[in-house]
């Protein structure tokens, strides 16, 4: 397998995501090659102090880098030598299997809609997070940005794929569902959740167990959570701030080091049809190299593979 790697994106780079490569090859037992897209000139000295295993990477050269704040559209459109958009034309092209980047998250977005595409079926791609619980296990919250206006149909589709997810990549056999909503009891809620919950109660490839509402989130009431994007990133974004009030406090807490995004490194893009992972722009170390063990992960199990075998049913 071949893994594309944006070594330009996010605040550290590409220092940060040289350290997580040469992380990842010491502790991860991997068939993977590591296929680094960046500016020869900056990586060439970095590379060489992390004296890495030559045979287990390629350098991709990219003379062009799209800034945080930058038009998704326009800076895909108009750099097309950047980290990027070659990524994404080495995926499209099958040059590479997966593509992880910390960079812009909307030239992201686009680039897995616009290049690489939805698979057959699926209305619209989610993002997800791990949900941490007291136990050591972890739920899943979707969708939680990308979709922050949702049709019942969407919520349908999103509880499917985080279902596979879930299983094949969690390791969580038959994984249970729920809708967020305000109330446990059947007909709570807005329009939107009212719509979605017999949709789901009655499609078979799901283990559907019935509203969940914001304190279940954190508990194993179900492994699956639903949600459009709006109400997902505010819970999301809350939860990332546990950390760093623990931290600010100096609380040592196991659990709340769960909290830290790093843990997880990034968010598969789900229902597009191969492996793209978006990195948090504050990404070090650790966050690059989970990232990659998330992507071998995803290729390992043809978790994709089986996303669209759903869909296709």
């Amino acid at each position: 397998m071949r893994i594309g790697l944006d070594m330009m994106g996010g605040d550290f780079a590409p220092l940060e995501a040289v350290k997580g490569v040469k992380l990842f090859l010491e502790t991860v037992a991997n068939e993977a090659h590591l296929v680094l897209i960046g500016d020869e000139a900056a990586l060439t000295p970095l590379l060489s102090d992390a004296q890495l295993d030559q045979s287990k990477y390629s350098v991709v050269h990219s003379s062009q880098v799209i800034g945080m704040n930058e038009h998704p559209t326009k800076a895909l459109k108009e750099k097309q030598e950047s980290s990027i958009s070659i990524g994404f034309h080495l995926l499209k092209s099958g040059k590479v299997d997966a593509f992880i980047s910390a960079g812009n998250t909307g030239a992201m977005m686009v680039g897995a809609l616009y290049s690489i595409k939805a698979m057959e079926g699926v209305q619209r791609p989610t993002i997800s997070t791990p949900v941490p619980r007291e136990d050591g296990s972890y739920g899943l919250l979707l969708d939680v940005g990308i979709n922050a206006d949702c049709k019942p149909e969407n919520l349908l589709q999103f509880a499917i794929l985080g279902s596979l997810y879930s299983k094949h990549i969690l390791g969580v056999d038959n994984p249970t569902v729920g809708l967020l909503n305000i109330g446990e009891e059947e007909g709570k809620g807005n329009l939107l959740a009212q719509a979605t919950y017999p949709l789901l109660k009655e499609n078979p490839l799901l283990n559907f167990i019935g509203n969940v509402e914001g304190r279940d989130i954190l508990t194993n009431k179900a492994d699956v959570i639903v949600c459009e994007g709006f109400t997902g990133n505010i819970v999301l974004k809350m939860a990332e701030s546990f950390h760093t009030i623990a931290a600010r406090r100096g609380i040592q807490d196991d659990y709340m080091q769960k909290f830290d995004f790093e843990s997880y490194g990034g968010t598969p893009v789900l229902g597009v049809s191969q492996p793209v992972i978006i990195g948090h722009g504050i990404s070090q170390a650790v966050a690059f190299k989970n990232m990659i063990s998330l992507a071998q992960q995803m290729l390992t199990t043809k978790l994709l593979d089986k996303m669209r075998e759903s869909f296709v049913k």
